[in-house]
């Protein structure tokens, strides 16, 4: 054990209380001591005088409370602002007004290309675990998913023309 060790744990009660006083949580004044002593020990070849060892770590655990508060500080004043945009976030209504006019389509499709529409589409499986399932990888999964959907989407402007430019939203074939 160095002696710059050995100095900073013959004062880590003195340190701790220091940092409790500052922080008012103890277990937050342990973290902070504990980075603080991280910090310490990747500066210490930086030490010149080993008999300043104390004012030397007290200025890096007043940087690291320091650190905090600015951290906080940012929080508190981005947190309104954020609880704001989550509540005023509106989920998408798509997935509710989506016509169902495709499915009727699905056994017109290659059937590898309809098992992967039902299982990743509309049974919303993990890609990975359909990727093991079939043996292949994953990217291997995306380019028959692109495909599989490239086909649908042709099937449904043969036989849906009005709604499919649109997505299939607001359909007016009454398959909802």
């Amino acid at each position: 054990m160095t002696t710059l060790e050995a100095n900073l744990l013959a004062h880590l009660d003195v340190v701790l209380g220091y940092a409790r006083k500052k922080t008012g949580d103890p277990d937050l004044a342990a973290d902070v001591v504990q980075q603080s002593l991280l910090k310490a020990l990747e500066a210490a070849p930086t030490l010149r005088d080993e008999d300043k060892v104390l004012p030397w770590f007290y200025r890096i655990l007043n940087n690291t409370l320091t650190d905090l508060y600015r951290r906080r500080g940012v929080e508190a004043r981005y947190q309104p602002v954020l609880a704001q945009e989550h509540d005023a976030a509106v989920e998408p209504e798509e997935y509710a007004v989506v016509c169902r006019c495709f499915e009727p389509l699905l056994p017109t499709l290659k059937p590898d290309y309809a098992a992967l529409i039902e299982a990743l589409e509309l049974g919303d499986e993990d890609p990975q675990a359909v990727a093991d399932r079939l043996g292949i990888t994953r990217n291997n999964l995306k380019v028959r998913r692109h495909r599989a959907r490239q086909q649908l989407r042709r099937r449904l402007e043969e036989t849906c023309r009005a709604c499919a430019e649109h997505g299939c939203l607001d359909c007016s074939c009454k398959r909802m």
